[in-house]
């Protein structure tokens, strides 16, 4: 990912101002805050703004005037109690407001999180960058067998090649096209060219948008929760990996309980927690004898380590 020299410049003038305050602030987030954090092959992620830290997770706990307890240990305990117990509305007085460059699909599959505002780039007023998501060797996958919205093995060899050509020519020509739609360059003195909001639908699903996208820390947990989980689609968890390590500056103990009791947790059904208990008690219980589906004892055996 390579910035501009003008997107530079800008991001530098907004790093070295300041203003005074009396909110509190997080220096390990401070120190992020701006600055552009590459994913994929042209994405970024940076933070823009942000309200709150892991005391207000706590005053807002307890409705207290100050902030929070002097034992640190006391206020990382009541964090994790909130958290085991899902108690959520705490954690919706911190929020946090990103800016965002990523592929049009990524965009299209993130959007379906309805927790929060957001304001996309307008490729109605304005012409999108010539930049398209090229996935890497390692993530050029086949469509799996046994899951319809997943890969399978890596595609290699002759095959792979073909796939990269097709994804750089197609993108490449439908932005050719949409550019000579448009005539903004006037290469065609004769055409008025095509209105901008007619243009944009010739392009492909892998050109870069933007958008700052802005929620409270209760919903990003659950937006973290599906996206940053080993099964989500490998574009859209680069960016949740990204996101996860901001909240990790943010609001630590927040972040570490999160990481415990959703990120590696695992959960059991009624007929699960069943089946496990006659294991405990040394029934030797098989997925034929459990009344769980194959589905539903895979689900349950792989946390556990046992395939």
């Amino acid at each position: 990912m390579e910035l501009t020299e003008a997107q530079a410049r800008d991001i530098e003038a907004a790093r070295t101002t300041c203003a005074q305050t009396r909110r509190p602030t997080v220096p390990a987030l401070e120190a992020l805050l701006f600055e552009a954090v590459p994913v994929l092959d042209h994405g970024f992620v940076r933070v823009i703004d942000y309200m709150g830290d892991d005391a207000a997770i706590v005053q807002a706990a307890r409705v207290s005037y100050g902030r929070g307890t002097k034992r640190v240990s006391e206020d990382t305990g009541l964090i994790r109690y909130l958290m085991r117990h899902r108690h959520s509305t705490p954690f919706e007085m911190c929020e946090i407001k990103y800016h965002v460059k990523l592929p049009i699909f990524v965009a299209r599959q993130w959007i379906r999180h309805r927790t929060a505002n957001v304001n996309e780039y307008s490729a109605r007023y304005s012409i999108l960058d010539r930049e398209f998501y090229i996935p890497a060797p390692e993530h050029l996958a086949a469509q799996s067998a046994t899951n319809r919205q997943g890969r399978g093995a890596v595609l290699e060899g002759e095959e792979a090649e073909r796939a990269l050509r097709l994804l750089r020519e197609d993108a490449a020509r439908n932005y050719d096209h949409y550019a000579d739609l448009l005539n903004e360059d006037g290469a065609d003195p004769g055409r008025q060219g095509l209105a901008r909001e007619l243009a944009r639908m010739n392009l492909t699903l892998n050109t870069y948008t933007q958008w700052y996208w802005k929620t409270d820390l209760h919903n990003l947990f659950h937006f973290l929760s599906l996206r940053a989980d080993p099964h989500a689609q490998y574009e859209i968890r680069a960016y949740a990996e990204a996101m996860l390590a901001t909240v990790d500056a943010w609001v630590p103990a927040a972040s570490a309980a999160f990481r415990d009791y959703r990120l590696g947790a695992a959960t059991f059904s009624a007929g699960m927690l069943a089946a496990l208990r006659r294991m405990l008690d040394g029934e030797a219980v098989t997925q034929e004898t459990s009344g769980l589906n194959r589905r539903e004892w895979a689900e349950m055996m792989a946390p556990l380590g046992r395939a």
